[in-house]
């Protein structure tokens, strides 16, 4: 396996005769002396009317088997040497390129030679893309591109990354991609004023981005630059936790972070004015049911007190409502829960009414700490377009509350790019546990939002990063408006599912033994998956991980 055998100029096989060979795929003997392995990229030549064909291809399977054996036994004769065979070591390849277009199969006896450089970037395409990211690199170190066109809107958008929590290092993989976005090249004049809001659904983990690795040690930045990176933390990084549930001064809800993080609440009359109720009832069965029209119906009114109170008390954060001045979420649950209800939705049922009650009570335990009415409340908002990347941390909430947090902030977003007017400045959405976002069945109003990016985020420059355990359990309109499709580790039953159907049958075995930092990914250019490694994180994921910037060395430092 010396790196003599393994440069272009020496073919490693030959095409085989003994097996059909196609435009499409062929097999490939390899010679004494030579190994393919999976993955490996080949080249091939033809000759067809005098013109020179040549052939890219994947190896997608590799096998060894004894020729002249004729039993299972035989094995164990060959091996004493009793029984005279040869050795057949033999690659499949699946063709990615064929320069020019000319559909015709190569020729028995070919010698297939491995792709580096120039080749390699033929073999897939990259030499086509204008405008490209580095998305990782190959086991033998060649870095591999994703075309920007299908992540900035140009022509797709969105990435679907799937694979087993803790193992599949999905969203690891989905700050890697931002990293390189922000951190290269690749955006151009857009890097300036592009955004990312980034959900952290998951400890503490993303509340370090700013912050060195100290664990990255100088073969970790190797990797970085063998990409053309730089290693180091994320820039430009603002961080906003939701607000601590007691107490009249709005303190961030963190545990070891502190440094640079402001909390977030919103007032009783952004809630009534922009029609935010309905996120706080994130389990609606139907959108036609009897329950959502109510909750319409309760919104026009706190709607129409908000504008009223705009006119009459700009500055005032609360509203008034039935002649009630509201200063807090539990002002307006004591308002509902009386007659006011009633007058709201004349037609409504009695088992609706106590629904909507019961729901609505259900839901302010856990999220009616973040809709206040004193005037601290209206200074302290998410400005996602202060930062490059905004980190909002959703991680302390109840389920109620991160879904309320995520559905407002996300339509807020729309509606300032929607009055902008232009797909520019780009910005970027990373969220885990897409799938319960987003769920197959049912329906809630902040599936309504993601819907709307997947399918019309792309005409404004809006492209989701959604993170899930399973494809299989999130919305299809969703996944299948992803361009870039990436797998990590998967559950076995889970790749046999319909969704990754972009994996061959080989990669599907795979995906069920991927090690952490590696990733399958398919980009619409591409008619198979590669597996791509990418780097270990040189920003911080954790405290313990923060490099002193008094240095490592200096113990009184640490202390």
């Amino acid at each position: 396996m010396g790196e003599r055998e393994r440069t272009p100029e020496l073919p490693v096989g030959v095409v085989l005769g003994s097996e059909d060979a196609g435009p499409l795929e062929f097999w490939v003997g390899v010679g004494e002396g030579r190994f393919l392995q999976l993955d490996d990229l080949v080249t091939v030549e033809a000759v067809v009317d005098g013109t020179a064909v040549r052939f890219y291809g994947i190896v997608d399977l590799v096998r060894k088997r004894y020729e002249g054996a004729q039993f299972d036994s035989d094995a164990f004769r060959a091996s004493a040497g009793f029984l005279p065979v040869d050795v057949s070591y033999a690659a499949h390849v699946q063709v990615t390129r064929i320069d020019p277009e000319v559909f015709v199969p190569p020729h028995p006896g070919s010698d297939v030679c491995i792709v580096h450089g120039e080749q390699f970037r033929r073999a897939l395409f990259i030499d086509r893309m204008e405008r490209k990211v580095v998305i990782g690199a190959t086991r033998t170190g060649e870095a591999v591109f994703a075309n920007l066109d299908f992540l900035d809107g140009a022509r797709g958008a969105h990435a679907s990354i799937s694979g087993i929590s803790g193992v599949a290092t999905k969203t690891s993989y989905a700050t890697f991609l931002l990293y390189s976005l922000f951190h290269s090249d690749a955006l151009g004049p857009d890097a300036a004023n592009a955004r990312a809001i980034i959900f952290n659904v998951k400890g503490e983990d993303l509340l370090w981005l700013d912050k060195e690795n100290r664990h990255v040690d100088a073969d970790a930045a190797a990797s970085y630059h063998t990409l053309g990176l730089d290693a180091g933390p994320f820039e430009a990084v603002g961080f906003f936790a939701p607000t601590r549930r007691y107490g009249d001064v709005l303190v961030p809800e963190v545990g070891s972070r502190h440094e640079g993080v402001q909390p977030y609440a919103w007032t009783l009359r952004e809630f009534a004015r922009d029609h935010l109720l309905r996120f706080v009832f994130s389990e609606a069965e139907d959108a036609r049911s009897q329950l959502s029209f109510l909750i319409y119906r309760v919104e026009r009114e706190l709607e129409r007190a908000a504008r009223s109170g705009d006119r009459n008390a700009p500055d005032d954060p609360g509203i008034t409502l039935d002649e009630t001045d509201l200063a807090s979420f539990d002002d307006l649950l004591e308002l509902l829960d009386g007659g006011t209800l009633d007058r709201m939705a004349r037609s409504a049922a009695p088992g609706t009414l106590d629904a909507f009650r019961r729901r609505l009570h259900a839901a302010a335990q856990h999220m009616g700490h973040l809709v206040r009415g004193d005037r601290e409340t209206a200074r302290r908002r998410i400005d996602w377009q202060a930062h490059q990347v905004a980190v909002v941390d959703i991680h302390t909430l109840h389920q109620t509350a991160q879904m309320f947090v995520v559905g407002v902030l996300l339509k807020r977003m729309m509606q300032d790019k929607e009055q902008q007017g232009t797909a520019r400045p780009l910005v970027f959405v990373v969220l885990d546990e897409l799938n319960k976002y987003a769920p197959r069945s049912g329906w809630s109003p902040i599936q309504d939002v993601l819907l709307d990016i997947a399918e019309r985020g792309r005409s404004l420059g809006v492209s989701l990063f959604g993170a899930q355990q399973t494809a299989s359990e999130v919305e299809r309109r969703v996944v299948a408006n992803a361009a870039l499709k990436v797998v990590g580790r998967l559950d076995a039953a889970e790749a046999e599912r319909g969704e990754y159907g972009f994996l061959t049958q080989v990669a599907r075995r795979r995906a069920t033994m991927l090690s952490p930092g590696t990733m399958i990914v398919t980009q619409p250019e591409l008619p198979t998956p590669v597996l791509v490694n990418f780097p270990f994180p040189s920003w911080a994921t954790r405290q313990s991980e923060v490099k002193d910037p008094a240095g490592d060395d200096d113990p009184f430092a640490r202390a």
